[in-house]
């Protein structure tokens, strides 16, 4: 059975989130701030790829309408 590799990367986000989560929770107060720049890097992906999709949709209705005959 073959594992795609894109199933595999959209894990890398909230990997990265629950990572920091980790860090933050469990770390010395001194050494918790090189947890937020990875947590911060997994939503700032999760968020670009909702954006993105999203601009997506609406880029492909526009086509869809341009192409529909007037009444």
């Amino acid at each position: 059975m073959r594992i795609d590799k894109l199933f595999i990367l959209s894990f890398v986000a909230p990997i990265m989130i629950l990572i920091s989560a980790i860090g933050l929770l469990f770390r010395d107060n001194s050494r918790k701030i090189f947890y937020l720049p990875i947590g911060l890097m997994g939503i700032v992906m999760i968020v670009e790829r909702g954006v993105s999709r999203n601009l997506d949709r609406k880029n492909l209705l526009k086509k869809i309408k341009s192409y529909q005959k007037v009444k």
